[in-house]
């Protein structure tokens, strides 16, 4: 059993069937979810046609005793902050959500679907086929 943190299409991913994902989670010790990311489901939900149904899910997902919500704190500010200056360095910034997201993913390997995680150096990114 491991531990991640998922991305929002990773989350989408699992609400949706998907195989990897669900087998992912289901052999999963700890499941981070940042509030960014809980915050990006909302408003995707908010345009969506079952958002009753949507949320429903999310808020049973929430409630399994391995899934944690992950808060912005000083430590991810910090982190936050080194990846805003490297990205910006590079010439190859990502959008301000997805450096949030890694930010706070930092201490485990983060699921995803979105190949600019890529970018952050020292970011372990996997995507379950």
């Amino acid at each position: 059993m491991s531990e991640y943190c998922l991305d929002t299409n990773a989350y989408s991913a699992f609400a949706r069937g998907h195989q990897g994902m669900l087998s992912l989670v289901d052999s999963s010790k700890w499941i981070g979810l940042p509030v960014v990311v809980l915050g990006e489901l909302e408003g995707g939900f908010g345009h969506g046609a079952k958002t009753a149904l949507n949320r429903a899910l999310l808020d049973a997902f929430e409630q399994e005793r391995f899934v944690h919500t992950l808060p912005v704190n000083q430590i991810v500010a910090k982190i936050y902050g080194e990846i805003y200056v490297e990205l910006r360095k590079s010439g190859r910034p990502i959008p301000q959500n997805d450096m949030w997201i890694a930010a706070i993913a930092a201490r485990v390997p983060l699921v995803t679907y979105d190949r600019r995680f890529d970018r952050i150096p020292n970011l372990k990114t996997l995507a379950p086929s």
